[in-house]
């Protein structure tokens, strides 16, 4: 009875043991994952192992920097966009692109700060800036757009977004995003269409301007960039009935007053002078202090504070609300 009466003391003890380890076993087996920072969520994600490779080829310092404290919001191309980027621009694999340019290129796919999905989609479209730098030191612009979906520079897609690390915040891409030019920016926004049109129309003549080439090329070029709304209201100039469109114009014409557009050097919105300025077609008048351009025939354009300092890789765009002409009659 003695041992009877001391196994059911014992047997309570036992039970709390057993229950212990019980509950221990399970902790053990349902540990919470550690948060990891952008470097080491991209390490553990297969698909963005190039991107990974990247970093490490182009610069040890970039792992380094997004090691650190942040926040970053990075663009993060899936291997597919590495492999395409790879094979169009005629690289057989990573190590054979130059060192500065895929540093230039990763660094134009990080944006300081944390940057949500949500935030792109209430803005709709507009401009942020990137780490990488063009003409001048200036950090680089990048255009997005939430039409359908979240898109950058008009060719890089969000397909998997807000991917939270310790350090910020990853939004994978399907697109390598190149170094913009001013040419890409004005094909990347929907409200540039009609200025596009107009540089296609100018470079269809015989004897081409080969304007779109030139904007794509070294620069650096300020591009006085007007919107669609400018060239509709140019066209209501032209002729009121509004039977006149782009298409309509001579083409000789349209290059004449597209080269009103252009100034040469990187001039950014600080650094606009006041007083008469060349262009590639000819003389304008601007006011720094008001933001307008005064063409041969006394038009005033404004130059649209809110979209300013559009920053390229070979120069910078500023929108303005109307197009300028050279003298008419001539």
């Amino acid at each position: 009875m003695k041992i009877i009466s001391k196994t059911l003391k014992i047997l309570p003890l036992l039970l709390l043991v057993v229950g212990f380890q019980s509950c221990s076993s399970d902790d053990d087996n349902n540990i919470e994952p550690q948060p990891m920072n952008i470097v080491e969520t991209a390490l553990a994600t297969p698909d963005l192992s190039s991107l990974v490779a990247a970093l490490k080829a182009a610069d040890g310092n970039l792992v380094s920097v997004l090691n650190g404290q942040g926040p970053f919001t990075v663009l993060a191309p899936t291997n597919a966009a590495f492999q395409k980027f790879l094979t169009d621009n005629g690289f057989a694999k990573l190590s054979d692109v130059p060192t500065d340019v895929l540093s230039a290129i990763l660094l134009n796919h990080v944006i300081a700060g944390n940057v949500k999905s949500t935030d792109l989609v209430d803005a709709g479209s507009g401009y942020s800036n990137t780490s990488a730098t063009g003409p001048g030191g200036k950090n680089l612009s990048l255009y997005f757009n939430t039409t359908d979906g979240v898109k950058f520079n008009g060719i890089s897609k969000v397909t998997a977004a807000d991917i939270s690390a310790t350090n910020g915040t990853i939004h994978v891409v399907d697109a390598v995003i190149g170094l913009p030019t001013v040419v890409d920016f004005a094909l990347a926004n929907p409200a540039l269409s009609s200025l596009v049109a107009a540089l296609q129309a100018a470079d269809s003549q015989t004897d081409s301007p080969n304007l779109i080439p030139t904007l794509s090329g070294n620069g650096p070029f300020t591009v006085f960039a007007p919107t669609n709304d400018a060239f509709a209201s140019l066209l209501n100039e032209l002729d009121p009935t509004g039977n006149t469109a782009l298409g309509d114009v001579d083409k000789a014409t349209v290059e004449a007053i597209l080269k009103y557009h252009v100034v040469g050097g990187n001039v950014t919105s600080d650094k606009i002078p006041s007083g008469v300025v060349g262009t590639l077609g000819g003389d304008v008048t601007i006011s720094a202090t008001a933001l307008t351009i005064t063409d041969p025939n006394g038009r005033v354009s404004n130059i649209i504070p809110a979209l300013v300092d559009i920053q390229a890789a070979n120069g910078v765009v500023h929108a303005i609300d109307k197009v300028i002409l050279p003298q008419l009659g001539q």
